[in-house]
């Protein structure tokens, strides 16, 4: 089977007449550069045709009030390094360039390099000297600040983008960052929201700065959720987050609120030396994975027994916040593992704490925002649809009724 292409064979064949190593296609005076110059003049001068309305030496042309001028040199800093290019003048200064636009010095391709960049971690110094190293440009601080900057519109649209009416499960959970406040390095709280949205897709829904959490910063972001569309929450799944359960229940009295179990036996273990921990384990297991609630409470019972008295916070930190344990009980064993943990958001965060580690304390809000954004953006975060979504959708139609059939439709 031959390949078809839009390119004569003859032509490749032409071009490459002289080529005898790989320097001579992608070389600092490569193949690759001097089509890209010579690709760009011709379109331009293509365009420059277009807005006279004759060819270059058609007579048609004389006395028609204007005409080609010369050109002007303009240097491009392009994915293969710096070209310098020619662009095309008329007398009347009335042409503009759409290929290349007037005041444009950075090719398209270059910007989302440095964004990718970017959005790996990578400070302004790192990335000027990649571009070095890779494509021999030198570019500035501030214009990797305007192109990163730029993105400040696009990453406040998506804060304030519509949301579906309707979410089966929405994880909440924090990761810390250090951010620069009023002239102190300040440990602030970036507050992520992930959701399952109907089709078992995974959404981050927004991202959130503060200090400290509280009932007051939680309605907040509640009463946003709102008025960006989402009308119900089935479940929201958290890690203990201080007032969060009062907040959601006062903008969305239905929702089901679920401790992330995770996060609770990991605050037990806090409590037990190191040589308990593995034999203690099984006794905490047995609690979260009884058949239902009722021997779940029997379970924990058991524990207390038998620990309580070396222990006694890890029974009163479970029965503190018993009433928000059992609710994933209603559900088949396999439903349960994707609803009582926030491990799918805390992969998120494992993959943005990867992306910040190498930033010492961002210099203020928008910049850890802005960074965040394009990790979750740019940097490789894949979402794969849990495997148990199809039995939860039918375990969802029947615990929630019409309030999950109406955003199943």
């Amino acid at each position: 089977m031959t390949t078809k292409t839009a390119i004569p064979l003859e032509l490749l064949d032409q071009l490459l007449s002289n080529y005898t190593k790989p320097e001579d296609l992608t070389g600092e005076d490569g193949l690759f550069k001097q089509l890209k110059k010579a690709l760009i003049e011709r379109a331009l001068g293509a365009e420059l045709s277009e807005h006279l309305g004759y060819e270059k030496g058609d007579p048609a042309g004389r006395g028609s009030g204007n005409s080609r001028n010369g050109t002007s040199s303009k240097t491009l800093l392009t994915e293969d390094g710096e070209v310098e290019i020619s662009v095309p003048r008329d007398r009347a200064g009335t042409f503009e360039p759409q290929f290349v636009a007037k005041g444009q010095t950075r090719f398209d391709g270059f910007d989302d390099k440095i964004l990718s960049l970017y959005a790996r971690g990578m400070t302004v110094r790192e990335i000027q000297g990649h571009l070095s190293e890779l494509y021999g440009v030198d570019v500035s601080p501030d214009l990797i600040s305007r192109v990163t900057d730029a993105i400040l519109d696009e990453v406040r649209e998506w804060q304030s983008r519509p949301l579906d009416p309707v979410y089966p499960v929405i994880f909440f959970d924090a990761l810390r960052v250090k951010i620069r406040d009023e002239g102190l390095v300040k440990n602030k709280a970036v507050y992520v929201a992930l959701a399952f949205n109907t089709d078992g897709e995974k959404e981050v829904l927004g991202l959130w700065i503060e200090q400290t959490e509280g009932a007051k910063f939680w309605l907040k972001v509640m009463n946003e959720l709102k008025l960006r569309g989402v009308n119900d929450i089935l479940i929201a799944v958290v890690d203990g987050l201080k007032g969060f359960p009062e907040a959601i229940t006062t903008v969305f009295p239905q929702t089901l609120v679920q401790t992330c179990i995770v996060h609770l036996i990991r605050n037990s273990l806090a409590f037990v030396t190191w040589k308990d921990r593995k034999t203690i384990m099984p006794s905490i297991r047995a609690v979260y994975q009884a058949e239902n609630a009722d021997m779940a409470l029997i379970r924990l019972e058991e524990f207390e027994a038998e620990w309580g008295k070396r222990y006694p916070a890890i029974g009163q930190a479970w029965r503190r916040a018993w009433d928000h344990v059992i609710p994933f009980f209603a559900f088949a064993p396999a439903i349960r593992k994707m609803i009582y943990t926030t491990n799918c958001v805390e992969a998120l965060n494992r993959s943005l704490r990867k992306i910040i580690k190498t930033r010492g304390s961002f210099p203020t809000d928008e910049a850890a925002f802005k960074l965040l954004y394009l990790a979750i953006k740019n940097a490789g975060v894949h979402w794969r649809r849990p495997i148990e979504w199809t039995a939860a959708m039918g375990q969802f139609a029947i615990q929630f009724g019409d309030r999950f059939a109406s955003s199943a439709r």
